[in-house]
């Protein structure tokens, strides 16, 4: 098994030792620490609201891309830092992503490969007087909607890029009918540069078509490949 915990003394590693049995027990690939906050002082929060709507706006996203409600693996703390992985989904993951993005494709590993997870709640702790976060609302809110934005082209080409298709397409379509009729009307193009324009949308349109349906058959096989080497190792049991 592997052990991943952010190093700012918020959360409990008491509760590690129940999140190590839970995956034994229940043979799985990833227990995540869902966050329950813990201060002395009611008032003050242990994160701020920014970061909060932040972690729920991301935790959507990713909940509609994989359709998580159908298929019951449902997570709520997309971005929490302590989670306990089995040695095949440790030697399976691909780790590409940099700063707080990695908690995101953590998730998103599991999901594509439909390994079997969960979350389970444990306290999340005031940071100690005198640290300070890293984290910034505004810049880091622009980098979830980045990373949402990577996850849909990357996930679902398919439904990614044929939404560009429609929208260029349907663009396309308004600029060229006040052409369209004035030719049949007169006989003349008196609007050369529109009417490029719209042979140059609905031609973007079609390769942004043809680029989901090549990506999408890319991604397919990429997470195939992943499953493969995800199914080479045993899986997680208690030794007796």
């Amino acid at each position: 098994m592997y052990v991943i915990v952010d190093g700012d003394a918020t959360y409990d590693i008491a509760s590690l030792r129940s999140m190590i049995d839970i995956l034994l027990q229940k043979r799985l690939d990833m227990v995540v620490g869902r966050r329950v906050e813990i201060d002395s002082d009611p008032g003050n929060k242990v994160y701020r609201k920014g970061h909060r709507f932040g972690n729920k706006v991301i935790t959507s996203a990713i909940a509609y891309v994989f359709d998580q409600k159908s298929s019951k693996r449902i997570f709520r703390d997309m971005l929490s830092g302590f989670r306990v992985f089995s040695r095949r989904y440790v030697k399976s993951f691909p780790s590409l992503s940099q700063g707080f993005e990695i908690e995101t494709q953590l998730n998103v590993h599991a999901l594509q490969l439909k390994m079997r997870c969960e979350e389970i709640p444990t306290p999340y702790y005031k940071r100690p007087d005198g640290s300070e976060s890293k984290l910034s609302t505004y810049k880091d809110g622009v980098r979830i909607a980045w990373t949402i934005f990577k996850i849909y082209a990357t996930e679902k080409p398919l439904f990614f890029y044929s939404v560009l298709a429609i929208f260029f397409g349907f663009l396309s379509i308004i600029l060229a009918v006040p052409i369209l009729v004035t030719y049949l009307n007169t006989g003349m193009v008196p609007r050369l540069p529109t009417a490029v324009l719209s042979t140059g949308l609905m031609i973007f349109a079609f390769l942004s078509f043809v680029a989901g349906i090549i990506l999408q058959t890319v991604t397919k096989g990429r997470i195939e490949f992943k499953r493969l080497l995800y199914l080479s190792y045993p899986v997680p049991h208690e030794k007796k």
